[in-house]
């Protein structure tokens, strides 16, 4: 009976669960926003200490590694490696798409013909995205989508379409489809992970632990603060040369 660690920071939910053949024995949950590197440590400690105050083996460590928050899955990710490393136990990486899914999935009861896009908030009008089955079969696999009134339009020609996660609500903005249904309120949470790191764990499904990264979907681009008082300097030379 393999006991499993969850830990999801993908997005501005930090949660941890533990589990042992899908029953929940410890999990934490906190919607309050980036507050990641402060809270993660302690839910996972105490997880980890109700499994060790019962003489109980921890199998694996899982974690949401993307797509998602840059800071947030660096940090999920940086603990949960650790974890597997000191506790000498495999890794297991869930892709927060297929995690968002599972979550809707969980809500509620849907026709066999219902499709599933997740979908997490980029910028400006940008979301990661994917498409599903009700059976987790990907019919479009995890990308970048730019939205506009012909998104998903392949889709929704011929499925009922759930959209769910923090970016539907900029999906909600352009497409209007009678086949197209926006589920608020879907977070990515540990407790909806158990279903998935169980399944990896009985295949065997592992990731490497030196050299897992976080699944970005696109290259980390940091932004410069732009200070005006240097900026109108600048644009003064400028006019005077």
């Amino acid at each position: 009976m393999a006991s499993i660690l969850n830990i999801d920071t993908s997005t501005e939910v930090c949660s941890v669960a533990l589990s042992n053949e899908g029953q929940v024995l410890v999990h934490h949950e906190n919607y309050d926003g980036p507050a990641h590197a402060s809270l993660l440590g302690k839910m996972a400690s105490d997880a980890v200490g109700y499994a060790q105050s019962r003489d109980m083996k921890i199998d694996a460590i899982a974690v949401s590694n993307g797509p998602g928050s840059y800071t947030g899955l660096r940090i999920g990710l940086s603990l949960a490696k650790g974890l597997a490393f000191g506790l000498n136990v495999p890794l297991i990486t869930i892709n927060t798409l297929k995690l968002l899914t599972v979550s809707a999935l969980f809500r509620d009861f849907y026709d066999e013909d219902v499709l599933f896009a997740p979908m997490i908030d980029a910028r400006r009008m940008e979301v990661y995205a994917a498409v599903y089955t009700a059976a987790l079969e990907a019919v479009m696999t995890p990308q970048p989508v730019i939205l506009d009134q012909d998104s998903f339009a392949s889709q929704l020609a011929y499925h009922p379409l759930i959209f769910m996660g923090n970016g539907s609500n900029k999906a909600s903005q352009v497409i209007s489809h009678p086949n197209a249904k926006f589920i608020s309120g879907i977070k990515p949470v540990a407790l909806d992970m158990i279903a998935l790191s169980e399944k990896a764990f009985r295949e065997h499904d592992f990731a490497d632990l030196a050299y897992s990264v976080p699944f970005y979907l696109k290259e980390f681009q940091a932004t410069r603060p732009r200070n005006k008082v240097l900026e109108g300097l600048a644009n003064s030379q400028i006019t005077h040369h």
